[in-house]
């Protein structure tokens, strides 16, 4: 989809960035980016679920579970996945040459890569954009940053929310990237997308536990339920980084601000979630899919996951085509247990089967402009309990095989 970003100033107190031109990219456009905070940062973190790990998801994994980070070192046009020991060690590199320029612990620094999988990292290359990004470093850098971790992106993804603690305004700023190979199943624990990056950055004081349990909530109904083509990246990575500057009192699970906090971290990962679907490689249309009246909350998960997969019901979305049988077809062999004779299905405030029965005549028409919508809902009541779910999608294009072939 075509989307128009307004590109304006971002800063974070306590936060510089950079993003440079290292030649990894054929485009000649950045790509190595460096997120730095000037203090150490209180850090929580989420990977791919995927069995095959990227190098620099394995290091990342190990170094954000100590709960504490100071940088983040980006390369876009080359995942350093499925690289063995060599790919391992360049992602150490990365990190080493950052820490060393920047004066600052190895420990405290992780790396991220997205691009082609099966490919070494040139290491020459991405020492010296490692340096050069270093070097760079700004508090105007975020733009640039942001394009240095860009692969097939049409458009930047990014936002910013404030709020105020203790009397204090505090910054909360986040960055995405993402088109294909995007159904993020993230996790904390140890192994519980082009790929999918995101980094949110915040001058707020905050305690390592309510740190984690913003981030568990945020992704849980963003980038853990978003889905362009079903496939979840070797290198899927979501950080927040929280520095502290703002002075505020340290916000804990039990602070009157941690509702606050949630909220803005919760609406910018959604907001970006979103994008990336937006985004998807060859979408045209964005689709919400909700499941109510679902027994439990796995069936719920499950109906609504179904749908979002399955290339029938993407095909049928692209061609504006209401043939609910597709629907009803994914639905059954979703794992979830209803009665088919009890579904009512709705498209947007429109009713296109009802009671197990597809509802056909002038609502067929009247369905078939509602999805010619660049966005619309599908909702579907299976009426078997109270549990719910949603999913968002997109369509899939002729453009989507081009692109990917």
């Amino acid at each position: 989809m075509k989307v128009e970003v307004e590109r304006r100033p971002i800063r974070v107190p306590g936060f510089r960035f950079a993003g440079v031109r290292a030649g990894l990219k054929a485009s000649g456009k950045r790509d190595v980016a460096v997120l730095f905070s000037e203090t150490p940062a209180v850090a929580a973190a989420a990977f791919t679920t995927n069995r095959v790990k990227a190098a620099p998801v394995q290091l990342a994994i190990t170094r954000a579970a100590r709960g504490r980070l100071q940088a983040i070192v980006v390369n876009s046009g080359n995942a350093n996945a499925y690289t063995g020991r060599t790919g391992l060690q360049v992602a150490k590199h990365m990190c080493g040459v950052a820490a060393d320029v920047l004066g600052i612990d190895p420990l405290d620094v992780i790396p991220s890569s997205t691009g082609r999988i099966g490919a070494q990292l040139p290491r020459a290359k991405i020492e010296r954009g490692v340096r050069a990004a270093c070097k760079a470093l700004s508090a105007d850098g975020f733009h640039d940053a942001l394009e240095g971790i860009m692969t097939t992106d049409a458009f930047p993804k990014f936002g910013v929310e404030s709020l105020v603690v203790d009397g204090r305004e505090i910054t909360v700023a986040g960055m995405a990237k993402g088109a294909g190979m995007i159904a993020p199943r993230l996790t904390r624990q140890a192994p519980k997308q082009a790929t999918m990056l995101a980094y949110f950055l915040t001058d707020a004081a905050v305690t390592p536990a309510a740190l984690r349990r913003a981030l568990d909530i945020g992704i849980a109904e963003s980038f853990n339920s978003v889905l362009v083509d079903g496939d979840t990246s070797t290198n899927d990575t979501v950080v927040v980084l929280a520095n502290g500057v703002a002075g505020n009192a340290p916000i804990t699970l039990r602070s009157r601000a941690f509702p606050e906090l949630c909220g803005a971290v919760g609406r910018l990962m959604e907001r970006l979630a979103r994008a990336l679907i937006k985004d998807g490689e060859g979408a045209t249309k964005v689709v919400d899919i909700r499941v109510r009246g679902a027994r439990n909350v796995a069936d719920a998960e499950r109906a609504a996951e179904a749908i979002a997969r399955s290339p029938l019901c993407k095909t049928a979305f692209y061609g504006s085509d209401p043939n609910m049988g597709r629907v009803i077809c994914a639905l059954g062999y979703s794992g979830a247990h209803f009665d088919p004779t009890k579904i009512d299905v709705f498209l947007d405030d429109l009713q296109i089967v009802r009671r197990g029965v597809e509802i056909t005549g002038s609502v067929e028409k009247q369905a078939h402009r509602k999805m010619k919508a660049d966005e619309f809902t599908l909702t579907i009541d299976l009426r078997a309990g109270n549990s719910v779910a949603h999913r968002v999608t997109c369509d899939l294009s002729v453009e989507y095989v081009h692109f990917n072939s």
